[in-house]
């Protein structure tokens, strides 16, 4: 039986990058300014599920600066969704800029355990802003 468990799993090869369980981003960070923190988190059912990231406190500056911009509520809103790790070691998905209520697409790059940097771009690789995020716990 442990003989053909084994040729199967040789017969099947190596599991490829993508289909690996990807570095965690999961839990509190802060953005370099310590105005923002988001709780990092799964999203979306099942084993292929992206990672989101929702605001879960505010400074009032932040908040003001959301609203002035057209997102009535900062805390609760999210502001990574659906990122998916790609073979090449980034997250690829979609940012939410309160300031200016827009959407964008961006990356996320786990530089360490405790770093993030996040960029997204206005028109494929033009007019981008990166963010590093601090991990919090």
């Amino acid at each position: 039986m442990i003989r053909t468990i084994a040729a199967l799993a040789l017969l099947a090869g190596p599991i490829p990058a993508s289909a690996q369980r990807a570095p965690s981003w999961e839990g509190i960070w802060r953005n370099g300014s310590n105005s923002v923190r988001i709780k990092a988190a799964r999203c979306g059912a099942g084993q292929g599920s992206g990672m989101c990231g929702r605001v879960v406190w505010a400074s009032p500056k932040a908040q003001d600066d959301a609203a002035r911009g057209g997102t009535a509520r900062l805390v609760g809103t999210e502001l990574f969704h659906d990122f998916r790790r790609d073979d090449d070691g980034l997250w690829y998905g979609q940012v939410y800029v309160p300031d200016i209520d827009k959407t964008f697409d961006g990356t996320i790059e786990l530089v360490d355990r405790n770093t993030l940097v996040g960029k997204g771009c206005l028109l494929g690789n033009i007019a981008c802003k990166t963010q590093t995020w601090k991990r919090v716990r």
